[in-house]
């Protein structure tokens, strides 16, 4: 099974986004918690893509979801054509420190990369393709 659904780059689109992705989850049983920490990956990456991807204009983003079984799976990948950006190679944030010394930004995608059980980048024919696997 594969949907997928393209919106405009911009923040006020994410709850469109999350309300797509959480109609298909609601089809397989998706367990709250697996629901909450999807959730907060859209909120993130796509909110990556509506601060960084085009700027100052604004462009499309897809939005596709894909659910596997044996293992039950849900795999999200977001795309766009905008800035090549891989979010994947900055460094993790250092979070001994306290949140005064903490460099803004960061922690977002690291509560991703912490939550979802895989995560890649590819910068492929002029899209940036950003993955995420949970296992639900």
């Amino acid at each position: 099974m594969m949907k997928e659904l393209t919106v405009a780059a911009v923040h006020d689109n994410i709850e469109r986004v999350t309300n797509f992705v959480n109609a298909e989850l609601e089809e397989f049983n998706c367990p709250s918690k697996a629901r909450i920490q999807l959730d907060v990956a859209i909120d993130e990456l796509f909110s990556n893509i509506a601060n960084y991807a085009y700027r100052p204009e604004v462009g499309p983003a897809t939005v596709r979801i894909e659910v596997t079984e044996d293992p039950l799976a849900v795999l999200l990948s977001f795309i766009d054509n905008g800035r090549a950006y891989d979010p994947l190679a900055a460094d993790n944030p250092n979070t001994t420190l306290s949140a005064e010394e903490r460099p803004i930004g960061g922690l977002g995608v690291f509560l991703v990369k912490k939550t979802m059980d895989e995560i890649t980048y590819e910068y492929k024919d002029g899209m940036n393709i950003l993955k995420v696997k949970k296992h639900i």
